[in-house]
C-alpha cells in the first residue's frame, strides 16, 4: 500500500478519491471537515496560506510519505515527491494573463481582452481559484468599486462570453492528453460572487461539447501538464472559448466519479506514469453536485453524519456560518440530466429540513 500526502487550501474531495484507490493518505488541509477525517491516517489544519509549506514540512517529516499532491493554493510548492504537474509548469496557469497569451498562441479562442474605458467588461484577478472574484463591470465607477473589492490585486478585463460555464476533466502525461468528460459548471449566480464555482454536472451534453473536449486536448498536451487537469470554458451556440487551466484535481471529481464509474487518482497516478487510458470513457450515469451556501445566520446543531451518501465537506456539531457562507455539498445522481438535477433538489430539501428540525 501507498502513501500519499494532499495538501492544499481543500483536499476533500482528492483525499476520499485516494483513500478509494487504496492509498494511506495524510492531508494538510484548511477545514478539515469531518468527511476529511474519516478517510485519513493524520490531517494538519491550517488557517492562512502562509502556513502552508510548514504545515507540509511537519507532515512529511512525521510520515513516511510515498507522493504528495497538490491542491489549490499549494501548486507552487516546491515539492521533491509530487504526483502531478511540477510547480515550475503549473506557474504559468496560475496567471490568467498569461494563460491567455498561451491560448492565443495555439490558436485557441478566448476572450477579447479590454482596455480601460471599455464595456461591458468581466472583471478578473491575474491569479485566485474559485472565480468569487469576478465580476461584470459597466462604467469605471463600477470598475473603481471592483477594484477596492479586489484590494487592488492585479487585474485583467475581457469581453463578458454569453454561454453555458463548462470545463473538461482532462489526464496529461506531459506531451500527451486524454479528456476525460466535459462538465456544465453551476455558478453561484445572484448579487455577491456571481460568478463564484458552485458545483457541476457530468457530462456535459451541450453541442459544442466534442469540440470543447477536441480544444481541451490540444491545451493539455502543449501545455506540460502532468496528470489530472482541467480547462474552463465557456460555451456559445457557435464557439467553446477557453478561459483558464487548472494544473491540479478540480472540483468536478464527484461528478466525474459518479459519471464514470471510475476512480480520479488511479487514473491520475497512471497518467503521471505516462499512461493514458486508450479512448475516452463513456458516461454511465449522470452525477451533480452544489455547494451550498448558509441562507441566514447559522449554527448547525446537529449531528450530519446520517446524510453521507448525498453531502460532502461535513461540518461539526456547533459550526456556526454566516449569510452567503458555505456550509457544505450536495450531490445527486439519476439515468438523465433532469433524473440527476431532481435527486439533488431532493438532497437540499432534506438536507435544509435535517438542520431546521
Amino acid at each position: 500500500m501507498k502513501s500519499v500526502l494532499v495538501a492544499g487550501y481543500t483536499t476533500r474531495h482528492v483525499a476520499a478519491s485516494a483513500s478509494s484507490a487504496g492509498y494511506d493518505v495524510y492531508v494538510v488541509d484548511h477545514f478539515c471537515d469531518q468527511d476529511l477525517i474519516w478517510y485519513t491516517k493524520d490531517h494538519h489544519a491550517f488557517d492562512e496560506l502562509d502556513e502552508l509549506p510548514f504545515a507540509v514540512e511537519e507532515m512529511m517529516e512525521t510520515h513516511d510519505i510515498d507522493h504528495v499532491v497538490t491542491t489549490s493554493g499549494a501548486e507552487l510548492l516546491e515539492i521533491f515527491n509530487r504526483l502531478g504537474t511540477p510547480a515550475h509548469i503549473a506557474e504559468r496557469f496560475m496567471d490568467k494573463g498569461k494563460t491567455q497569451d498561451f491560448f492565443k498562441d495555439l490558436g485557441v479562442p478566448v476572450p477579447k481582452r479590454l482596455g480601460p474605458g471599455e464595456y461591458p467588461a468581466m472583471m478578473k484577478t491575474l491569479s485566485g481559484a474559485g472565480g468569487w472574484r469576478n465580476a461584470c463591470v459597466h462604467s469605471d465607477a463600477e470598475r473603481d468599486a471592483w477594484e477596492e473589492f479586489a484590494d487592488y490585486a492585479p487585474c485583467m478585463a475581457q469581453e463578458p462570453i454569453d454561454g453555458q460555464p463548462a470545463s473538461v476533466s482532462c489526464l496529461g502525461t506531459g506531451d500527451a492528453a486524454l479528456a476525460l468528460c466535459a462538465n456544465e459548471q453551476i455558478l453561484r449566480g445572484g448579487d455577491s460572487c456571481a460568478y463564484a464555482f458552485s458545483g457541476s454536472l457530468t457530462p456535459c451534453k451541450h453541442p459544442l461539447a466534442e469540440r470543447m473536449m477536441e480544444l481541451a486536448e490540444q491545451i493539455i498536451a502543449e501545455s506540460g501538464c502532468v496528470g489530472s487537469v482541467g480547462v474552463d470554458f465557456v460555451l456559445t451556440d457557435d464557439e467553446a472559448y477557453a478561459i483558464e487551466i487548472n494544473p491540479r484535481f478540480q472540483g468536478t471529481v464527484e461528478t466525474v466519479e459518479t459519471a464514470l464509474s471510475m476512480n480520479l487518482f488511479s487514473l491520475h497516478h497512471d497518467a503521471c506514469m505516462g499512461i493514458l487510458p486508450e479512448k475516452r470513457p463513456e458516461p454511465v450515469c449522470f452525477g451533480v453536485r452544489k455547494i451550498l451556501a448558509a441562507p441566514r445566520n447559522i449554527t448547525i446543531q446537529k449531528e450530519m453524519s446520517p446524510l453521507r451518501s448525498t453531502i460532502t465537506d461535513i461540518p461539526y456539531p456547533g459550526t456556526s456560518f454566516e449569510e452567503g457562507e458555505v456550509m457544505f455539498s450536495v450531490t445527486g445522481s439519476g439515468a438523465t440530466r433532469e433524473d440527476a438535477f431532481s435527486s439533488l433538489d431532493k438532497n437540499i430539501r432534506d438536507a435544509l429540513q435535517f438542520i431546521k428540525e
